[in-house]
């Protein structure tokens, strides 16, 4: 399997769905705003959103895919089919009694994450909770059939996914708002929408390998299973690293809920843009990765397992410190043109700009962690992740006590930010210290060609977008939008024509996995 060419079919899928998913946010900044009625939903979609990542992306991917890639490389494919029933079976049932759980006990939820949330806002959060929580159920079955067909390597259904729940979003943003007497809540339904969309995708692609889950009416059906008992033992800690994580973000959703209305909406447009590249390089990457070293690590070759990693790191440092860089340097004209419309002026943009701002001092820790947790997880190593995860957890909340009160929700952010930037520097010395991965030579002049490059494109960037003032040309959307688009045009056109004078070239980059 040609590596580059895979994770670029991945990046593209990705782009379609951030893309989209910036078109869905920016609809919904131009409806709603940044007000205590957009805070409302974003906090009643954290918490389903946050256990989707704790039963989906997060604890169960990470037990899961290693002993997947195991059974169907040492075990054939019966036994992994019916592993796979059993997990479906185990993973459904959880979800959807958490799914009850959470829509009952919604009040109650709501208040402990948003403290700060009070009135109409705050019965309108609880009504959004209820009507989204059973989205863990619809987005757990697609995460199972995501790592199912990665491991399959049928990459492009799963990338290609998040982009119906976007489609669904932007027609009812468009289309629907209007039947609704609280206009916010036609978005809490078209988060269902897109998660069932989601999942009617995802069946024809798991018939087409053979491996669509049977499930069973008995809820305990798979717990006998050893296959998914040795999943459960690992995704214990994977749960508890995860929820680390998680709690952070919680303790960070009720900080901003009491720095006035507007500031979880604020901060949650700028988390959309930083995930731009996160999901584009982060999340593709660390898809890529994760069965390919699963299946290292089955096959005993240390190797190829630490040649992976390099390749990773490099494409990493290669791509995700200009965007960094990019992020900080058009923070103001990129959320002046994708958000400055309608409900969403310009105080608000001011106000997102710093937070993103002070999420682009992080970037390249939060897709450093995406690339190096999978080099645990591959192994079955689930702990050290967690250990350092805690620690991650106190460091950022310390952090908070001395950021937030100088730089407000900015503050936040930086302290996520860093946060990623101490979590990536432990996970790469553990790995290190246990010499689980060796460095190839040349990293030293690479890394000095790539500040080179970063340097001139930075410069670029920041002289051309102080020329034009970005909020006050929201008159003329077309100008702004072009004006953007040359310039991020010139600024990649600068980096990459240093690389290549500094002599770097795209085989350098071309890695086939065994």
């Amino acid at each position: 399997m040609n590596l580059l060419k895979t994770l670029a079919a991945i990046s593209s899928m990705t782009m379609l769905s951030r893309i989209t998913g910036l078109l869905r946010d920016s609809l919904f900044a131009r409806a709603f705003g940044a007000s205590d009625y957009t805070d409302a939903f974003n906090i009643a979609f954290r918490l389903p959103n946050l256990l989707r990542r704790l039963f989906g992306e997060g604890a169960f991917s990470q037990a899961f895919v290693p002993i997947l890639a195991e059974y169907k490389s040492q075990k054939g494919d019966a036994a992994t089919r019916t592993l796979v029933d059993h997990v479906a079976n185990t993973l459904v049932w959880a979800t959807l009694a958490t799914s009850v759980v959470g829509i009952i006990g919604a009040p109650i939820v709501l208040y402990v994450i948003a403290s700060g949330l009070e009135g109409p806002a705050f019965d309108a959060g609880v009504v959004m909770t209820r009507l989204m929580f059973p989205y863990i159920l619809c987005m757990s079955f697609v995460v199972l059939a995501g790592a199912v067909l990665n491991t399959w390597r049928e990459f492009k259904i799963p990338a290609f996914t998040p982009v119906l729940w976007n489609l669904s979003s932007i027609f009812f943003s468009l289309f629907m708002v209007k039947y609704f007497d609280v206009p916010i809540y036609s978005m809490a339904v078209a988060v269902m929408v897109g998660g069932v969309l989601q999942v009617g995708i995802q069946i024809p692609a798991l018939k087409r390998i053979g491996m669509l889950p049977r499930l069973s009416i008995n809820p305990f059906a798979g717990l006998s299973d050893p296959g998914v008992r040795r999943i459960l033992k690992k995704m214990g800690p994977a749960v508890f690293a995860v929820s680390a994580a998680q709690i952070s973000l919680l303790i960070n959703t009720n900080i901003a809920s009491r720095l006035g209305a507007g500031s979880v909406s604020v901060l949650q447009y700028a988390d959309r843009l930083m995930e731009f590249p996160t999901g584009m390089l982060g999340v593709a990457l660390g898809t890529v990765l994760l069965p390919s070293l699963s299946k290292a690590n089955a096959d005993g070759d240390p190797a190829e397992y630490s040649a992976l990693l390099d390749w990773g790191l490099r494409l990493t440092f290669l791509l995700a410190l200009p965007a960094a860089v990019g992020l900080a340097t058009l923070a103001e004209p990129l959320i002046a043109t994708l958000f400055n419309y309608g409900a969403f002026n310009a105080r608000a943009v001011t106000a997102a700009t710093a937070p993103l701002m002070a999420y682009a001092a992080g970037l390249l820790g939060i897709i450093l962690v995406k690339i190096l947790a999978p080099a645990f997880y591959a192994r079955q190593d689930i702990r050290t992740p967690v250990k350092i995860a805690v620690g991650v957890l106190i460091a950022t909340q310390l952090m908070n006590l001395v950021f937030v009160p100088v730089l407000g929700v900015a503050g936040l952010a930086l302290s996520i930010g860093l946060g990623a930037c101490i979590n990536a520097s432990f996970l790469f010395t553990g790995l290190r210290r246990r010499a689980i991965y060796v460095p190839h030579a040349g990293w030293l002049a690479f890394f000095l060609k790539v500040v080179v490059a970063v340097a001139l494109m930075g410069a670029v960037a920041w002289f051309s977008q102080a020329q034009l003032d970005w909020a006050a040309l929201r008159a003329h959307p077309l100008l702004r939008a072009g004006a953007l688009f040359l310039i991020i045009g010139a600024s990649a056109a600068v980096y990459f024509a240093v690389l290549l004078a500094l002599g770097f070239r795209p085989r350098h980059f071309m890695r086939r996995a065994k």
